[in-house]
């Protein structure tokens, strides 16, 4: 009788101690997650200037009828679904990278380490590293291209190299996560589908397309689902970059970065109503694309 007494004194310790523990991200989240969420869904409909309430004044749809109706807005999309472009671009190269380096030679570990450095390194150090690089005076890529007989490139100071400056950067800050993942997904293939490919004549290209690609199925499409969502999201590369005007004729102004010039640059003109509204689109777009996503992962994506 009192083992059971005890036993069950035991089981209600764990579960305070659990319950506990599990309050402070429930508690954190409440705070800074959902409050500001439903904030944010209340002042989309209000006309707020500046970051005080005070005169704050209930405008219906008319912050979303401003938005949807604003040019810049429509060119924030199209430049953010264009800077989407170094995602699949970075998981491609990743895959090809890690193929490489999932050879039995030596140096495969020091060189995974080098290559996914980027990925860990502050966004605000990397970023100014590469404006440094890509500056059309003194930047050691101008510099590599004089000694070539190329003539100075104007990489972030025109708007027609401002967009693939920054993809290149894209691709080579994220393609290191994608190396560290398809090198364990690669390496959890089963040897016997290859063995068994090659006593029916399977070339190594049909084996890659046959068996590889489709048994990383599920880390191509984590990588792609993320890198989306991630990629809808960016601004502070391209803020730094391109200066707060969006760089040259505003060809780096994504819509988080249209988002955050309505909120604290042109607050008094435009404010957090419309910066709320803005939140609203983009967060309903991802949800919308990530749905789709997983709809159509059913056709491509291999769990066996």
């Amino acid at each position: 009788m009192n083992a059971t007494v005890k036993k069950r004194k035991k089981i209600k310790k764990e579960e305070v101690v659990g319950v506990v523990l599990a309050a402070g991200p429930l508690l954190g989240f409440f705070i800074f997650g959902f409050i500001p969420m439903v904030l944010a869904v209340f002042m989309s409909f209000m006309k707020i200037r500046g970051f005080s309430f005070d005169g704050a004044r209930l405008v219906g749809f008319e912050n979303y009828r401003y938005v949807f109706t604003d040019p810049k807005f429509g060119k924030a999309m199209l430049n953010t679904l264009y800077a989407a472009v170094s995602m699949p671009v970075s998981i491609v190269c990743s895959l090809f990278i890690a193929t490489l380096l999932n050879k039995k030679v030596a140096g495969t570990k020091v060189f995974r380490t080098i290559l996914f450095l980027p990925y860990v390194c502050s966004v605000v150090a990397i970023t100014t590293m590469w404006k440094w690089m890509l500056n059309t005076d003194f930047g050691i890529i101008n510099e590599i291209l004089k000694r070539l007989g190329v003539e100075k490139v104007p990489w972030l100071t025109d708007s027609t190299y401002f967009m693939p400056s920054m993809l290149i950067m894209g691709v080579w800050g994220g393609t290191g996560f994608g190396i560290i993942l398809y090198s364990a997904a690669l390496g959890n293939v089963s040897k016997s589908l290859y063995e068994a490919a090659k006593i029916d004549g399977a070339n190594r290209r049909q084996q890659f397309f046959s068996i590889t690609v489709p048994s990383i199925s599920p880390t191509t499409f984590y990588l792609f689902v993320m890198g989306l969502i991630g990629a809808l999201q960016d601004f502070v590369r391209f803020q730094i970059m391109g200066g707060d005007g969006g760089g040259p004729g505003e060809s780096g102004l994504t819509a988080v970065f249209y988002l955050w010039r309505m909120g604290f640059k042109n607050f008094i003109v435009q404010g957090m109503g419309m910066a709320s509204a803005v939140s609203l689109i983009l967060a309903a777009l991802i949800i919308i694309i990530t749905i789709i996503n997983f709809k159509v992962s059913k056709y491509w994506v291999h769990n066996d």
